[in-house]
């Protein structure tokens, strides 16, 4: 049968209608997946088409999946980050929605907390198990949508939960029955896709969700996740790791909307942003990240990193405020006692600092040289350099200049009589078997030392 599709608005074929495979045996595809070795990338040369959708967004999972992997947070702490990601997400809502656990007093009272804002985005849905016990907590608290948990790989069918992949399926969809019973939209995650046999369940099982909101009336939406970070982005790798193949897939074999396609991905083999930015290119409009990547294992899509991965992608952040990452960082810093990586993109304490001399004597001369963009205007953060015994005589005048915000003839260059003494002193000090960069206090003492009172008072 031929069909206009109305996504390319070309005739296309509309004969494949896949049926649930209800097998004995797991398929595990021990050829990809062999445990005793290093996962292997499969090509199958088949290539689908880049079709990113009008409008893309980025939706939370900082109190939910990045609350499972550290210490868990306060209310007040939620409600905090909850107005700061409001405020980054600007305006339009590009952080368009966080979830929230309902298991527990704290988890409730945070949610209505942070619903009380009354801030239009992000707006607030939560997370259960597919069970009828779960769904219990949800029904009642005037929530729009609730994601539930439908693990979709053998490896959980067959070996977690000890079911056939009927029996799986005919659970999962009774707890999804009871959602659309009572008017709540279901986001259904599909969790461990990347090692699910994606033809033979995934697809008839969504098929199957297609029909039962569309005999509802309510939209369903399908978060692929990628739970063990198996995905990947390369064109014409086969299934189940390629993700471009797996928004394809669920676009046009079983007719799911960009609005209604969502990419959750774990960062196990360094993949996660990559494969996220992927899956905005190849027609997902949501990509569901946590603050700073906090997240099981390895963690999930850095937050802020898609911040600048749609800013590079639509040429414009549209609304967001990427200063506030700055905020966030220190608020994690300084109010939880997270120790953020010091090497972290975007947040962490060195990512624009240069420890390399030559490096220096470019940020000395112009910004641009060693700056990936206007770190100052866009974060609040200026390119910095942490003084040792590989900062040259331009990293000890940079240091001072924006340690003591010197500028024009204030300045100070590399043949400053002070700044040679300084590197002197340096070098003395690694010649003694120092290993450790200097600190500021250091710095600063032995200036004073060399030039008294010029500096003081002058931070």
């Amino acid at each position: 049968m031929l069909e206009i599709s109305d996504k390319t608005n070309l005739l296309e074929q509309k004969s494949y209608k896949y049926q649930l495979q209800d097998i004995a045996e797991p398929n595990l595809y021990r050829e990809i997946y062999p445990y005793e070795e290093v996962p292997r990338v499969s090509f199958n040369h088949r290539r689908v088409p880049m079709g990113m959708p009008r409008e893309i967004w980025i939706t939370d999972t900082s109190f939910r999946d990045g609350q499972q992997s550290v210490e868990p947070y306060t209310v007040d702490q939620m409600v905090d980050l909850f107005k700061l990601m409001s405020r980054l997400g600007g305006p339009y809502g590009i952080i368009r929605q966080t979830e929230m656990f309902v298991y527990s007093k704290k988890d409730r009272e945070a949610l209505e907390r942070c619903r009380d804002l009354g801030l239009k985005f992000p707006e607030i849905t939560t997370w259960i198990r597919a069970n009828k016990g779960d769904f219990e907590l949800v029904k009642n608290l005037g929530i729009r949508e609730t994601g539930i948990l439908v693990s979709c790989s053998d490896y959980h069918i067959f070996k977690k939960l000890k079911m056939s992949r009927r029996e799986c399926m005919n659970m999962y969809l009774s707890t999804i029955a009871e959602a659309f019973e009572h008017g709540v939209s279901p986001r259904c995650h599909l969790e461990d896709i990347t090692r699910a046999d994606f033809y033979g369940f995934v697809v008839p099982f969504v098929n199957e969700l297609q029909k039962m909101s569309e005999d509802a009336g309510i939209p369903v939406k399908i978060r692929a996740c990628d739970t063990m970070g198996c995905g990947v982005p390369y064109s014409e790798v086969a299934l189940p790791r390629s993700v471009p193949g797996i928004i394809y897939g669920l676009q046009h074999y079983s007719d799911v909307p960009s609005e209604m396609l969502e990419w959750h991905g774990h960062n196990d083999f360094y993949k996660a942003v990559a494969n996220a930015s992927t899956a905005w290119l190849f027609g997902a409009c949501a990509v569901n990240c946590s603050l700073l990547g906090i997240g099981e294992r390895t963690g999930n899509i850095p937050l802020e990193a898609m911040v600048f991965e749609y800013a590079s992608l639509r040429g414009s952040f549209d609304g967001m405020d990427p200063t506030v990452i700055t905020e966030i960082a220190d608020y994690f810093k300084n109010n939880m006692g997270y120790e953020i990586p010091p090497m972290t993109p975007f947040a962490g304490e060195n990512f624009n600092c240069t420890r390399a001399g030559i490096h220096a004597d470019g940020l000395l001369k112009d910004q641009e040289i060693y700056s990936i963009f206007d770190t100052d205007k866009m974060l609040n953060v200026k390119p910095s350099v942490a003084i040792s015994n590989t900062s040259g005589l331009a990293g000890i005048a940079y240091w001072m200049n924006d340690h003591y915000k010197l500028s024009g003839e204030k300045s100070v260059d590399k043949k400053s009589p002070l700044v040679i003494a300084l590197k002197e002193w340096i070098d003395k000090e690694y010649e003694n078997g120092r290993q450790s960069t200097l600190s500021t206090h250091e710095i600063e003492r032995k200036i004073n030392e060399l030039a008294p009172y010029e500096f003081q008072g002058k931070r």
